[in-house]
């Protein structure tokens, strides 16, 4: 909820408690939030009150409070009535407000703090220094989460995220720009991986029924310290782009989990293509129809059993050989084996890297 929302909300509040009326003002004198539609003191004394000495000043229809930050004028609160009890109200207004915007001010710096810390903009000193400053623990477990929707500029499935971890005050909820929402989760000594996989699960179904929007869910590795936050955040987005190249089929992509798929995505392009020429020399992947592919990559699924694979598929045992003996025939590979197979299944995947490179250039 922004400030001037939780702002109105107070006045509102306030009134219902002691029948009074309340108006914040900008420092031009523009209307911020208010309960009523009263007149305005006039403006020559609106300007006396801000130029003065006074922190406070009152007549036999309302009360004038500055409401400061530092020495800086940023409010002023009118308040109407009459009673002696008016002044107390008043007083007690200002505390509250001038509370919520400290409150308000540490939690905007505490977030540009972690953004900062996640692009690696401070030294290590500065890191602990300014995390020492806004009361952020230092050596504890955390790990960064990227959500990224499949619809782009979400704010549902930011309130939704808000909402889950509502209870959970030492995590950190951000956005670098409009490709994801960050979570720094601070972990306890007994969280392991197994229980990160299960919180990316929760947040793809969560998003999936809450907020109506499918989603990607990447993890880092465990960082031990603040100073290494930077570096799980970059193992985060990794994630993220390997699993969309590679396990297109998946929601949930750990940084751990990422298998030959890593090795490929830090390979050059030159050196894929000439593995892919080398295998299929005149052929190419795309020359397969969407039937055969489907038949390739369940086979796979079922760690090369043909018995579970013709299940699966519907299809008669000699269906699948018939197939896979065409394959052979055409890329010189009898996925039946289990080299032939590796072979393959390596090439699929560099073939999907390099066609993410070509359209990342395009």
């Amino acid at each position: 909820m922004k400030t001037q929302q939780i702002l109105q909300k107070c006045l509102e509040d306030w009134k219902n408690i002691s029948r009074l009326d309340f108006c914040l003002l900008n420092a031009d004198d523009s209307i911020y939030a208010s309960t009523c539609d009263k007149n305005l003191p006039a403006a020559s004394r609106l300007e006396e009150f801000k130029d003065g000495q006074a922190l406070c000043v009152s007549n036999t229809s309302c009360c004038l409070y500055k409401i400061l930050e530092g020495s800086q004028l940023i409010f002023v609160l009118i308040v109407w009535g009459n009673g002696e009890a008016m002044t107390t109200i008043g007083e007690l207004a200002v505390c509250q407000i001038q509370s919520l915007l400290t409150a308000y001010a540490e939690k905007n710096d505490k977030n540009m703090f972690m953004q900062n810390l996640l692009l690696d903009s401070y030294s290590e000193v500065d890191a602990f220094n300014r995390a020492k400053k806004l009361h952020v623990a230092t050596s504890v477990r955390r790990a960064v989460f990227l959500v990224e929707t499949k619809q782009a500029k979400d704010e549902n499935a930011l309130a939704t995220i808000r909402n889950i971890f509502s209870a959970r005050t030492k995590d950190f909820i951000t956005a670098l720009d409009d490709s994801g929402i960050i979570i720094v989760r601070e972990l306890q000594s007994t969280e392991t991986y197994e229980d990160l996989q299960s919180i990316a699960f929760m947040l793809v179904d969560m998003l999936n029924t809450e907020a109506m929007t499918s989603a990607w869910v990447s993890y880092s590795n465990i960082a031990d310290d603040i100073k290494h936050l930077s570096n799980a955040y970059k193992e985060a987005r990794t994630a993220l782009e390997v699993g969309k190249i590679f396990y297109a089929e998946k929601n949930v992509f750990g940084y751990s989990k990422l298998g030959i798929g890593r090795l490929i995505y830090q390979l050059p392009v030159s050196i894929c293509e000439m593995f892919i020429d080398e295998i299929f020399k005149d052929e190419t992947l795309d020359s397969l129809d969407e039937e055969t592919l489907i038949t390739i990559r369940t086979f796979f699924e079922n760690n090369l059993n043909l018995s579970e694979t013709s299940r699966q598929l519907y299809v008669h045992r000699n269906t699948l050989v018939y197939r896979f003996e065409k394959l052979q025939k055409k890329f010189g590979l009898d996925i039946r084996t289990f080299e032939d197979a590796l072979t393959f299944k390596l090439s699929m995947m560099v073939v999907d890297y390099i066609k993410y490179c070509v359209n990342q250039r395009s």
